[in-house]
């Protein structure tokens, strides 16, 4: 991978997780802060999952369950 793909990709998560961080403080109101690093720390791919989930799901859990 070169650096500017390396680069492309860090943008992606970066933006994504600000994003979701947004859409989760609103629906959910604060945000444990291992919520919030581990948004920050995710990949594009968990990033999208969770997005698709902060919708539908009740609780803040229930948008990070496994599966």
């Amino acid at each position: 991978m070169s650096i500017a793909e390396r680069l492309r990709k860090e943008g992606e998560a970066r933006g994504r997780s600000s994003t979701l961080l947004r859409q989760l403080k609103r629906r959910f109101r604060e945000l444990p802060k291992g919520i919030v690093q581990r948004v920050q720390a995710a990949k594009v791919a968990e990033l999208e999952l969770w997005t698709d989930r902060v919708r539908d799901s009740p609780t803040l859990d229930g948008v990070f369950a496994a599966g």
